[in-house]
């Protein structure tokens, strides 16, 4: 039967001319652009070292496709766009997606489509999920031509809302939802990802944010032993815990820190914020921003430690928060200003993780499974971020986000045209990215695999 999408509809007539259309055009693709990504894997070789961490438990008679090739046309569909596993079934005959893979045009089987996907998603072993997020530190090490002298490390929740009766799924009365809370830690100076943790949807504990980031700097340490690192978070992190294992092991903190009566009965806080309130009032401003710092121990804390406030006088009241540091010398409002407000940034990138790279598709049932997608979406993000890393300082895509190098350099037609002896692809002529395209192609053809 003729499949539905070759059949004839029509569009409005032009000039008296009747306009007809079918999905029958061939060797063309709407992803010309996977080509870049696929030259961004071959540099990173992120999915080869993805796959050598899981065992292939198949019968060797029967394999088609390597562990490697269906980890890699699933994260370049996520890359696309095609969050979905169910698009696979389509997109494992696009020239594109095949020519990415390594594979010809037409010659040869179909890409993994989507049972394959979703069995492989499911595959992964507890103990092999651990080893990909070991490899997946090692490759952000990796993407550093040597080891910075010092980097600074956000680590922050988001809610993931589950989809059903789902493994580690629970009820978040902050968000009113049923849900994962997983961690997002990343190299924000630069944009790079350093590990996504799937968890349950309740706020960490002291104990388990400080296993979190032990587990993260040793790995860190094991590739740059002298890199000095700072850890900073909002206040789900500033536990005695995380402070008392940072100072042990030489790792500078910035946190957040909720307040509470001793903190604002503090005599140099209060003082700081009567004359901040006063000022303003003199001034009639609209609102008056002001920095104090103190030494203050909680109950559970083991000494004294710096406090740095920020404080907000406006027309409606007083507005203070509070950051605990381990940092001695920048001036407080240095600190919360140039230090911890650069946290924000972030929180950008995990929108982007998320609202452009759909990581918040955690819809399986095994947490393992989810874990697995959390990855996948990861080294998607990784290929983006490469890709734009390729630009030219000077273009105007050298800060854009994911969503908006997609639009404009990924989903670009082509017509895939194949002899005996070659492969031509033919762009659109009316691309308005063409030079940036051809820069880019060329930039990562040229780079070390």
């Amino acid at each position: 039967m003729l499949s539905d999408s070759k059949l004839l509809f029509s569009f409005l007539a032009v000039l008296g001319k009747k306009v007809t259309a079918a999905f029958d055009g061939g060797r063309l693709t709407s992803d010309g652009g996977a080509l870049l990504l696929a030259m961004a894997e071959r540099t990173m070789g992120i999915c080869d070292a993805l796959a050598s961490c899981v065992a292939d438990r198949r019968d060797r008679a029967r394999r088609i496709h390597s562990v490697a090739d269906i980890f890699k046309a699933r994260v370049l569909a996520i890359a696309c766009g095609y969050e979905d596993a169910d698009d696979l079934d389509s997109l494992r005959h696009d020239p594109a997606f095949r020519l990415a893979l390594g594979k010809l045009v037409e010659a040869g089987p179909g890409l993994a489509s989507q049972p394959t996907m979703s069995r492989w998603e499911n595959a992964p072993t507890t103990l092999e999920l651990a080893r990909m997020m070991k490899r997946m530190v090692a490759i952000y090490c990796a993407s550093y031509a040597a080891p910075p002298a010092a980097v600074t490390l956000d680590i922050d929740d988001t809610c993931d809302v589950a989809h059903g009766c789902q493994q580690l799924s629970f009820w978040n009365g902050h968000y009113g939802e049923r849900c994962f809370l997983p961690i997002h830690v990343y190299d924000t100076a630069t944009g790079r990802p350093v590990a996504m943790l799937l968890r349950t949807g309740k706020t960490p504990t002291g104990r388990e944010a400080a296993g979190h980031i032990r587990r993260h700097v040793r790995q860190i340490r094991r590739h740059w032993p002298y890199t000095h690192i700072t850890i900073r978070g909002d206040g789900h992190y500033g536990r005695p815990e995380v402070m008392d294992w940072c100072e042990v092991n030489g790792v500078d903190y910035i946190l957040g820190l909720t307040g509470n009566a001793v903190l604002r009965g503090d005599t140099v806080l209060a003082m700081a914020a009567d004359d901040c309130a006063v000022r303003r009032a003199l001034k009639d401003l609209p609102d008056l921003r002001c920095h104090a710092e103190t030494c203050y121990a909680a109950k559970r804390w083991k000494r004294a430690l710096r406090v740095v406030a920020r404080i907000e006088a406006c027309r409606a009241g007083m507005d203070i928060r509070y950051v605990v540091t381990s940092l001695t010398k920048p001036t407080a409002e240095h600190i919360y200003e140039k230090h911890y407000c650069q946290r924000g940034q972030a929180e950008n990138l995990i929108k982007m993780h998320k609202g452009q790279l759909a990581s918040d598709r955690t819809s399986c049932r095994s947490a393992n499974a989810n874990q697995m997608r959390l990855i996948l979406h990861t080294a998607a993000y990784w290929l983006l971020w490469t890709v734009r890393q390729a630009m030219p300082d000077s273009a105007k895509l050298a800060k854009a986000e994911f969503g908006t190098i997609r639009l404009r350099l990924l989903k670009v037609g082509a017509r895939i045209i194949e002899t005996a002896s070659r492969i031509r692809i033919a762009f659109a002529s009316a691309c308005p990215d063409a030079d940036l395209f051809r820069q880019i192609a060329l930039r990562l053809r040229a780079a070390p695999a």
